[in-house]
């Protein structure tokens, strides 16, 4: 009887592979390579919109340093005088840009009241009631204002309510009363946010329609058979399932509140007064370009800035606790 052994198997260790695993920092590096070439026809479209921002957003904020200086164009500001915050004082102590400072704050509260919610209740309406080639009509009519200029659409409304306007020659023909609206200073705010719905109305719509294509509609038909009316439907429906949105565009509002048009007050100021019409806006371009006093008018745009800033931030907190997302985390 013979015994024959056999011999012991050798095991060869497995060849390494060519790329890490994607566990690793390598196999991380080489899958952000791959994607970067993928994408990089999207990446290439992005750089124009990038430039802008980084040009005329991120690096005029250097032209802040303005703010702590003597400004003067002829010497430019790198040979500015030096003042520290003596801009801010003279600023906080110029009783002309706290009373701007009320009259921003006032037209941004309205237009914040008056304006917010009427995108979406438009967005509802078109929504819910307005089905197929009329849904399409009438956004394709709401939307129109917003691509005209602000230029045509403060001539429009003097044309409309204005002293020699059609319902003066309408109804004050026959020596009825004038309806006295261009020119009156209580008249300035109402007619203010009267011209941004109409202008914005529409356009502010897309994104709460767009919100409520989302919304499952086997949620509206459950709570229809609970016996839930349309009113009780929006509020435990519609409501929720929205409110990520509704926080988010109030929290990039309020980083706005301060900027109340520009284009749309400087047109409207010399007819109601600066008295009436003087935004934080006007206030810096009258003192700055007219006045001179470039460093107090940077200091109001940068106060302005930060004020905002705060503004975002807090919000964003909030809508933390609130348990949504916010802007940022």
């Amino acid at each position: 009887m013979s015994l024959t052994t056999k011999e012991p198997e050798i095991r060869r260790p497995a060849p390494l592979p060519d790329t890490p695993p994607p566990g690793l920092p390598g196999g991380r590096r080489s899958g952000r390579w791959r994607r970067l070439r993928r994408d990089r026809t999207l990446l290439l479209l992005m750089v124009p919109g990038l430039a802008y921002f980084a040009v005329f957003h991120y690096g005029a904020l250097f032209g802040n340093v303005i703010a702590f200086k003597e400004y003067v164009p002829f010497i430019g500001v790198a040979d500015s005088p030096w003042v520290g915050v003596s801009n801010f004082r003279t600023l906080f102590e110029d009783p002309a840009f706290w009373a701007t400072t009320v009259n921003t704050l006032t037209l941004s509260f309205l237009q914040i009241v008056f304006f917010f919610p009427l995108p979406l209740a438009l967005a509802m309406l078109l929504h819910s009631v307005v089905q197929g080639r009329l849904r399409r009509f009438v956004q394709s009519v709401v939307y129109l204002p917003h691509f005209i200029s602000w230029v045509i659409v403060v001539a429009l409304f003097y044309q409309v309510i204005g002293s020699d306007g059609l319902l003066n020659g309408l109804f004050g023909g026959d020596g009825g009363n004038l309806i006295d609206v261009v020119g009156n200073p209580d008249a300035f705010k109402p007619l203010m946010v009267a011209e941004l719905i109409w202008k914005d109305c529409g356009w502010g719509t897309i994104i709460f329609l767009a919100a409520l294509h989302n919304v499952d509609e086997g949620l509206y038909e459950s709570a229809a058979l609970d016996g839930a009316g349309p009113w009780r439907r929006f509020w435990h429906v519609t409501l929720p399932a929205i409110r990520p949105v509704i926080i988010l565009l109030l929290i990039l509002r309020l980083g706005e509140i301060l900027n109340v048009g520009f284009e749309q007050v400087m047109l409207a100021r010399d007819a109601f007064g600066p008295d009436a019409a003087e935004v934080i806006d006007t206030y810096v371009y009258y003192n700055a370009v007219e006045g001179g006093h470039w460093g107090v008018s940077a200091a109001a745009a940068l106060f302005k800035g930060v004020i905002a800033g705060l503004l975002v931030f807090a919000a964003n907190k909030i809508a933390h606790r609130m348990g949504e997302q916010g802007v940022y985390r």
